[in-house]
């Protein structure tokens, strides 16, 4: 059986508050479940959402591995933030990917340490 689950990219550098991060964290898992195939969205449903949420130096990490994961097929979503509390408009604060295989998403990002 073929596991599934999204990665979510947090940039470090921003030192966003955790309820702020928190927030993020769902524009980022909803935004790039969307993107998904129906199939893929529907097993994973089934086989709990699994979810990671890892960090990244810096603003330039997130435009790497969206790219990397497009060549890779995997759905991705960029977040912009609307800056109505603690960052300037258009932030890019996150990086949805997936949901995926797992497998595909170890081999992109495994690397990457939990936030």
């Amino acid at each position: 059986m073929t596991e599934y689950k999204q990665c979510i990219l947090v940039r470090d550098d921003l030192k966003l508050p955790k309820g702020k991060m928190a927030v993020q964290v769902a524009h980022a898992s909803l935004s790039a479940y969307e993107w998904a195939k129906p199939a893929v969205q529907e097993e994973w449903k089934r086989q709990g959402q699994k979810k990671i949420v890892l960090k990244v130096d810096r603003l330039e990490d997130l435009f790497k591995y969206k790219e990397e994961a497009r060549k890779m097929d995997i759905p991705t979503a960029l977040i912009q933030d609307a800056g109505l509390t603690t960052v300037p408009p258009g932030t890019i604060t996150a990086l949805g990917l997936g949901p995926a295989e797992a497998e595909k998403l170890d081999r992109l990002v495994g690397h990457l340490k939990l936030m």
